[in-house]
């Protein structure tokens, strides 16, 4: 927040990929008006810029590639940049914060540029909060594990911290490719209980299929002669 909230007005990127807070994103940049942009933030945004969803259901309407006032969208903030020879970039953003478009501000600029209230998630009992975020997180490093075994890939695994709800709600959810009309919803909800909610279902049924595919594997390994069936559930 502290990063943000100087800024009422930030350079909008309309894309059809959902960006979480603490996500990282790396961004090949090559239409002028968003070489320009780069430029543009380096001084004005303190590296600053609004990834906003592109979707049917966003935008003003199917002619028009512009988020609809009202979308919700997360702050990237631009860590690195690779200038290539030609006038294109390669960057590495990283979700901050945030923000609902309030309106759109006329400006020079070939970009779009926006009036933005930044949120967080409203306040939650933590007596609530805990339990479900230790299951979701507990059910996070079970899949981790399971995936490490079922890639027969050599070496331990790193040290997954467990860090506070809301956070972890979002880490847990970039974590996984889920199609962006999922992140959406849960990039727009302010409930941490209902995030981690959603994710600890999501999270079970995934992992029920690599217990069914990891006993696939097994009995394949076999050849034939281990004399069991594959129970297709």
């Amino acid at each position: 927040m502290e990063k943000v909230l100087k800024f009422k007005q930030i350079p909008i990127f309309p894309l059809p990929v959902v960006l979480f807070p603490n996500e990282i994103l790396p961004l090949h940049i090559f239409e002028p008006r968003y070489r320009k942009m780069v430029k543009d933030i380096q001084f004005r945004t303190n590296n600053l810029f609004g990834i906003s969803y592109l979707s049917p259901e966003t935008v003003i309407s199917p002619s028009e590639p512009i988020p609809m006032v009202g979308t919700i969208g997360c702050v990237a903030e631009m860590r690195e940049i690779q200038m290539l020879p030609d006038g294109r970039s390669n960057i590495l953003t990283i979700g901050v914060v945030r923000y609902r478009i309030e309106e759109y501000v006329k400006s020079d600029e070939p970009y779009l540029v926006a009036s933005v209230s930044y949120f967080q998630d409203d306040e939650e009992d933590t007596e609530l909060l805990r339990p479900i975020a230790d299951e979701v997180f507990e059910l996070f490093i079970k899949i981790a594990k399971m995936a490490h075994e079922f890639s027969q890939e050599k070496g331990e695994l790193p040290d997954l911290p467990q860090t506070e709800p809301q956070t972890l709600s979002f880490l847990i959810g970039a974590a996984f490719n889920l199609p962006a009309e999922e992140k959406y919803e849960l990039l727009k909800l302010r409930s941490t209980f209902e995030r981690l909610q959603r994710l600890r279902e999501k999270l079970k049924e995934i992992v029920k299929r690599v217990k069914s595919a990891t006993k696939i594997v097994k009995i394949a390994q076999t050849n034939g002669h281990g004399q069991r069936k594959i129970d297709m559930e």
